[in-house]
Parts: structure tokens; C-alpha cells; sequence
């Protein structure tokens, strides 16, 4: 069987991000830092997600340490000042610093974003955490602040840049089997890893959502009509295609759409390779969410 790729689109929308790269002594605390701090997928109850770009040798880092490059992003309110989205993305971006990094033994944080559209203060909400005790000083060229703690010490860059970037594009990828979505998945994000810029914060998503629901202080809830458990149920409203038993999504944020859209042309293509993958389509919402539309298609002319 050929397997089919849909004729429609994914939606995206614009989003607020700061990417960062952390620094440790050794690889076991580096990971569990970067994925630490970016482990909760929450834009969409109004916190903050991130991912992990990539990870870096010790000659590709300010203090000669294994690294990984981490983004963080948070939503944009359109119905507010675009400064009140600033604010709140610094203060659950330092959250996410302090309580997921800061901690780690012997880890260091550094701006990673070239020609940012602005800069965060990180004195305010992180450097401060040495209760007055911290200091600035010049270190691998750049503006650093030492943070003293009782394992000696953290050490932050003080401004780290901000943008804006793309956030939501997305593919499903159908199958008939456990089997395809994990290995689909394991090899789709294998190769979106290698596309710079971007991040999948949920990795592989099994509960893909829409903007209706009855129960609006939960937030998005499930996008019923393509839950293959609810086809009989449904009925006629079921989109389930016949045969597919499984319809996991991948997400991607990205520094640009031109990186969200490589980013999704290479999963794509690794996924539809898997046995038991039968058909690719995407998640849209009419245009409720974002004013970006990626056309399947178009991504393979």
C-alpha cells in the first residue's frame, strides 16, 4: 500500500523564545539539567516548554565543558502589551533556571541566541538568589554573574536574548501498530534533531488537542474526533481512517518557519519509512491558534 500523505495543513502560531546553553562538569548532571528544566510541555495553560536543540563538545563551549543547547518558550498575548508577555516569560523561564539547573552540581548557563530582538536581565530573578552575596565579573568574554552556593557555584550569564519564532507546527504520522509508533517516532526525532533551531517539547505526543472544550478550566482537551477508542461511539463525526489504530503527533518549535518547515519535511520522511505507518496528515484548527499554515504537500513538491 502507498502510504498517503493529506492534503492540508499544520497550523502554527507566533510564540516568544530564549535559547540558552548550559554548561556541567559532567554528562550525566548536564543531562539531567537540560532535560530537567525543559521536561513540561505547558504554553497551553499558560506556563512556559522548551527542548533540547542539541548537544555540544567541549571545544564548542565558553569554559571548555560539555554543553546543550536548551530553548525555552512562552506564549504571546495578543490582547495585551507585548511587554507583559516579556515579563511573564522571564519569570517562568527563571523558574524553570533556578529550580532546574541552579541546583544541578557545578552547572553554568549562557546565552546562545545570535541576533536577538532583546535581552533579559537575569540579575533580578536568578542572580539574586545569592541573597545579595552575588557578584558580576568578566568571564570567556562575556558579563557573568556568580551566584555563591554551598556547592561553590553557579554561574549565569547576565543578559540572555529573546525572539520570536514559530511554535505548533506540526504532523501526525497513522498506524496500525505499537510497534510503528514507537519506532516512527524514534527515527523521526532522530532526524528533526539534526534540522538547527528547532525542538519537539512533547517528543512523541499521544494526546493531541483542540480549542473547544466543555470544560474550559482544564484547557485544551482531547481532539475526540480522532480517538480511534471513540469510532463506533462517533460514528459518522469519527475522522479515524478505517485501519489506523494509533494517531500520535509530533510538535515542533522552531527559531523560523523556514526551520519548522525542514524540521518537519525530514520527520516526515523518516517516519513514513516504518511499517505499519499508513498515512501523514496534520493538526489545524481553522485558523484559531495561529496565522501559520504549512501545507503537507508544499513540503514535498
Amino acid at each position: 500500500m502507498v502510504l498517503k500523505i493529506e492534503d492540508t495543513y499544520a497550523e502554527a502560531f507566533e510564540g516568544l523564545y530564549s535559547r540558552i546553553l548550559i554548561t556541567a562538569d559532567d554528562e550525566e548532571v548536564l543531562r539531567k539539567a537540560a532535560e530537567d528544566a525543559t521536561a513540561t510541555p505547558a504554553v497551553v495553560i499558560g506556563r512556559i516548554e522548551g527542548g533540547v536543540e542539541k548537544w555540544l563538545d567541549e571545544d564548542e563551549t565558553p569554559d571548555k565543558r560539555k554543553g546543550a543547547i536548551v530553548q525555552f518558550w512562552g506564549g504571546i498575548d495578543k490582547k495585551r502589551p507585548f511587554n507583559d508577555s516579556i515579563k511573564r516569560f522571564e519569570l517562568e523561564m527563571s523558574y524553570s533556571i533556578r529550580q532546574n539547573i541552579l541546583v544541578k552540581p557545578f552547572t553554568a548557563v549562557f546565552d546562545a541566541l545570535p541576533n536577538a530582538d532583546g535581552k533579559i536581565d537575569t540579575m533580578e530573578r536568578i542572580g539574586h538568589c545569592g541573597d545579595g552575596f552575588e557578584w558580576e565579573e568578566k568571564r570567556y568574554g562575556r558579563d557573568v554573574i556568580t551566584v555563591p552556593i554551598m556547592v561553590s557555584d553557579f554561574r549565569i550569564e547576565r543578559y540572555l536574548g529573546y525572539g520570536r519564532g514559530v511554535m505548533g507546527g506540526n504532523f501526525w504520522y497513522m498506524c496500525k501498530t505499537k510497534e510503528a509508533v514507537k519506532e516512527a517516532g524514534r527515527k523521526a526525532l532522530k532526524a528533526i534533531s539534526q534540522i538547527e533551531g528547532v525542538v519537539t517539547p512533547f517528543d512523541i505526543c499521544s494526546a493531541g488537542s483542540k480549542p473547544e472544550t466543555k470544560f474550559p478550566w482544564i484547557g485544551p482537551t482531547t481532539n475526540h474526533p480522532y480517538c480511534p477508542t471513540l469510532k463506533k461511539k462517533l460514528g459518522n463525526e469519527s475522522k479515524v481512517p478505517n485501519g489506523v489504530n494509533y494517531i500520535p503527533e509530533i510538535v515542533i518549535n522552531g527559531m523560523s518557519i523556514d526551520a519548522v518547515k525542514e524540521a518537519m519535511r525530514a520527520g516526515i520522511r523518516a517516519a513514513k519509512t516504518v511499517e505499519g505507518v499508513s498515512k501523514i496528515s496534520a493538526g489545524n484548527y481553522g485558523g484559531k491558534l495561529g496565522k501559520y499554515k504549512i501545507y503537507l504537500r508544499e513540503l514535498f513538491p
